[in-house]
């Protein structure tokens, strides 16, 4: 006679799914308490898997315009897992019409995930007083990747501790040096509105990069002219410092041509203001009227 209480567990509850535990989720923020990320073996670990998510949302997005396209769009707005969408492009040619403006959800969630992860280990290398090659490594491409997603809260703190602590204690390379410098004096200059201070930080750090010297005095001449050719020739780390700037320097640019012509061709104007006629019309409230390829501006007063 068996006893009792030795029932064997019902069959539902036997053939549950094994819980399926994301790495990058389970371990928490070190400020919040969970202290796995002051180990330097778990560090390392969590880096290479953040790496490896990282590499498959490039793989599933495949060609390099659409991997552009998906950290375009999906700007981080916060560390909290929320994304903010963009305004609409004003490059020529990025009309509506042409962009899947609804990314794959996966997507999203993957590059939410991977931002996090990356606040966490720099939370645990700098709660550790890390400062070593694998920290330095995994700062550089946390700053690299925030960028991308124009993720301000997280590149210009990093950027700023790459500088001013780690530099101190394990010097970077001279082109890697030259690189972070460029970025800090872009975001002050572009996103903080803050040339002054962008000139101190270029002299202090003895930058030597002509693009970044150009953009600094498109910026200070306001010359929307040079802004732009400089912008379709830098590489993406750039560019995406310079989009802070752009809605600034299309502003500044309808202002002069308002001020100096009553008329000017369609394809003039998109070049000038780097924006198509929709965007200028849709985006930025330009209430010009066009007829077939000229613009006109206002017309002349009648005596």
């Amino acid at each position: 006679m068996s006893a009792r209480g030795a029932r064997s567990t019902p069959g539902p509850w036997s053939r549950l799914k094994p819980v399926n535990v994301d790495l990058l989720e389970v371990i928490g923020l070190p400020s919040k308490g969970d202290n796995r990320l002051l180990d330097y073996k778990t560090q390392e670990r969590y880096y290479t898997k953040i790496v490896e998510r990282y590499m498959a949302f490039c793989s599933d997005a495949g060609k390099a315009d659409e991997l552009l396209r998906r950290l375009g769009q999906l700007s981080i707005s916060t560390e909290n897992g929320k994304t903010q969408q963009p305004p609409p492009s004003s490059t020529p040619g990025m009309r509506p019409s042409n962009i899947d403006s609804s990314l794959d959800a996966a997507g999203q969630k993957d590059l939410a995930i991977i931002m996090m992860a990356m606040r966490k280990l720099r939370e645990g290398i700098v709660a550790s007083s890390r400062v070593d090659n694998f920290s330095i490594q995994a700062y550089i491409f946390c700053i690299r990747l925030s960028i991308l997603v124009k993720n301000m809260e997280s590149y210009q703190p990093a950027i700023l501790h790459l500088l001013k602590r780690m530099h101190a204690i394990l010097p970077l390379s001279k082109a890697e040096l030259q690189e972070f410098v460029g970025y800090l004096v872009l975001d002050l200059a572009c996103r903080q509105n803050d040339l002054a201070e962008a000139y101190v930080v270029r002299q202090k750090y003895r930058l030597h990069d002509a693009k970044v010297d150009a953009i600094l005095q498109a910026l200070a001449h306001d010359n929307y002219f040079m802004f732009w050719k400089i912008r379709r020739s830098v590489d993406g780390h750039k560019a995406k410092l310079m989009e802070f700037a752009e809605e600034g320097i299309t502003k500044q640019a309808l202002k002069c041509l308002g001020r100096s012509y009553l008329s000017i061709d369609l394809p003039a104007l998109e070049e000038y203001t780097n924006s198509t006629w929709y965007s200028l019309t849709k985006v930025h409230g330009v209430g010009w009227q066009l007829e077939g390829t000229k613009v006109v501006i206002r017309k002349p007063k009648t005596r």
